[in-house]
């Protein structure tokens, strides 16, 4: 497997390590989890618990643009060195979004996202050039 196609894994398992923040949130918040109707307690979180959801959702929404960019790459066989690198660069931004989001920190929070959408745009324009 290539290190974009890794990266795409790494991408896929994002979403849920933020959720294990705000599972932790939930039981301090609420006293427990529920479980019959837990997206409904998860719109009540504040503070870190309500941010870690947040990055949880964007983690999935980034994730619904670099992945057709990675494969879309991959199957037009793009120049690898620069796939691997514009891959790398969208998961060290996206750990980095996630992190920023889970410490308030907006601004930073905004240029990792930044990052992460030019290296999505980045793959697909070696796609085109392929």
């Amino acid at each position: 497997m290539t290190t974009p196609l890794w990266c795409l894994l790494i991408g896929v398992c994002l979403p849920y390590v933020w959720s294990v923040a705000s599972v932790s949130e939930r039981k301090k918040q609420f006293d427990a989890i529920d479980n019959k109707l837990p997206r409904l307690q998860q719109a009540q979180l504040t503070g870190l618990g309500a941010r870690a959801m947040g990055a949880h959702a964007n983690a999935f929404e980034a994730l619904a643009s670099f992945a057709p960019a990675v494969l879309v790459a991959h199957v037009v066989q793009a120049e690898p060195l620069w796939m691997t690198r514009l891959a790398l660069v969208w998961v060290v931004a996206r750990v980095f979004h996630g992190v920023a989001y889970l410490l308030d920190a907006d601004k930073l929070r905004s240029l990792a996202f930044t990052l992460g959408i030019a290296a999505t745009l980045g793959l697909f324009v070696l796609a085109a050039q392929a």
